[in-house]
């Protein structure tokens, strides 16, 4: 077995005919860095990991044992965020900045052209893991603007931004009308598309690569990336009636409206609106939010079992102590948090995702508040594989595992849609900025995790207010050139 450490991680990689030469002159010389193992989940919320114990609700009642054990054996960042969207599809610019390494704006205007000049230089994510030495493997959800096929040695069912979704999932529970919706109706389609959920098929699929690498030297980049817990909201039965509806809690932040709903650009508070937010009726319930946020833990319990198999199939395969794992997702979701069903929103329980990573030389059990972007992903795994990290945006999260750094950036910066909104987050200051409303909200974090308590008007803090404003309107200049 060759020594040094392998990682496997979850990345997009496009590659042109003629960048496909350079790989093949590289396939000599293996990296000596470690297999990455890359796992993207989607929608997943930062308090959905029972063993953060973070705040909210849902780690104290949703089950992820498997997702747990990772958490165990390696560091977690419990303070990872997205870095915001251009787009209501906030997936698309969260993957766009995992595949690029650019700031959100920059990517924004790379993805316009399909990243053509990064494809032909060989700039995007999993094309500098090739010139690095690795094989490069891809299974599960795509949505990013370039050809899939190109970018990785082996791709397996690609799948679309979502699953294609019916009328009855939507507008859920309707006052008075029975619910038809049962999440384990394999004839509605959905994750059950072709007869086994997609999550399933992904960790199949891992399965298969993790076999495969057991019979090579060669060092992998695999990037599994789960439609999960996005909705429609399906999972077998068994999963969805072990978390009944009556004793599932409510959010602690839980309210029937946002007072500022269409001012956050997300449509009128009717079934004509955003498409997110139309998962349930206005003004929001407590019975609706329970029964969607019942399907929601289901989801994510049958996600972890799917991730337990392929940390299973990891350590079958000989490879686990030659191998990094990375474990995030492309942001978060409110599901009843604020009035509040999507992710077209600033607040933590939307931009702060889960994030571990495991493996040789990472440090077990061990966690790490430091706030970071969930895109520092792909600069971590350039680190690791020695690859060229050239015009990254995004900083390797490796000095802070070490203890080499103890601050990865001087502040945190988020934008929804540029002039709708804008969030800055100093130490434990975050301002949430809506321009086209003149409306902000100023949260101490340490104290108010939750978002509940606006201080914006206080006039001890105006000073506060100004210097951040200033910052949030500097950022977001600076993001478009």
């Amino acid at each position: 077995m060759r020594a040094g450490q392998r990682v496997v991680f979850f990345g997009l990689l496009w590659a042109t005919s003629a960048w496909a030469a350079v790989v093949a002159e590289n396939k000599s010389a293996p990296s000596a860095g470690p297999n990455i193992l890359f796992i993207l989940t989607d929608d997943q919320a930062v308090d959905t990991l029972a063993a953060w114990g973070t705040w909210g609700n849902d780690s104290r009642v949703v089950r992820t044992p498997n997702l747990d054990r990772l958490v165990a054996r390696g560091t977690s960042f419990t303070r990872a965020y997205n870095m915001g969207s251009y787009s209501p599809a906030v997936c698309v610019c969260s993957r766009g900045m995992l595949i690029t390494g650019r700031k959100l704006w920059a990517t924004g205007k790379l993805q316009r052209t399909k990243f053509a000049r990064q494809l032909a230089t060989g700039e995007l994510w999993p094309q500098r893991m090739k010139a690095a030495g690795y094989e490069t493997w891809m299974s599960g959800k795509w949505h990013v603007d370039a050809p899939v096929e190109q970018l990785f040695d082996q791709v397996r069912h690609v799948r679309p931004g979502m699953p294609a979704t019916v009328e009855a999932a939507y507008q859920r529970p309707r006052p008075a009308e029975p619910d038809e919706w049962l999440p384990w109706d394999v004839g509605r389609g959905g994750y059950w598309e072709g007869g086994r959920h997609w999550s399933e098929v992904v960790a199949d699929d891992a399965e298969e690569f993790l076999a495969a690498a057991a019979q090579r030297d060669r060092p992998f980049f695999l990037y599994l990336a789960f439609n999960a817990p996005h909705d429609p909201r399906q999972a077998p039965r068994e999963m969805v009636e072990s978390y009944p509806t009556e004793s599932t809690p409510l959010p602690g932040n839980f309210q029937p409206l946002h007072p500022l709903h269409e001012a956050l650009g997300l449509g009128p508070t009717d079934a004509t609106g955003l498409r997110d937010e139309v998962l349930a009726p206005f003004p929001r319930t407590p019975e609706a939010i329970r029964l969607h946020r019942r399907e929601y833990y289901a989801l994510v319990t049958h996600l972890d079992l799917q991730i337990g198999r392929i940390l299973d199939a990891l350590e079958r395969s000989g490879k686990a102590g030659e191998t990094v794992v990375i474990f995030t997702s492309d942001h978060g979701l409110a599901v009843g948090r604020h009035g509040l069903l999507g992710k077209q929103n600033l607040y933590e329980h939307s931009l702060r995702v889960p994030f571990v990573i495991a493996g040789p030389g990472i440090p077990a059990g061990k966690s790490i508040a430091t706030p970071i972007y969930l895109q520092d992903a792909m600069a971590t795994a350039l680190d690791l594989a020695g690859a060229d990290a050239k015009g990254i945006d995004f900083r390797s999260l490796i000095p802070l595992v070490k203890g080499e750094r103890t601050r990865q950036y001087d502040r945190i910066h988020a934008m929804y849609m540029r002039d709708r909104q804008r969030a800055v987050i100093e130490d434990e200051w975050k301002l949430i900025e809506y321009p086209q409303a003149g409306r902000r909200e100023l949260f101490y974090l340490s104290e108010d995790p939750q978002e509940q308590h606006d201080r914006s008007a206080e006039p001890a803090l105006q000073a506060l207010v100004s210097r951040l404003r200033q910052a949030a309107e500097e950022w977001a200049e600076s993001d478009l050139k």
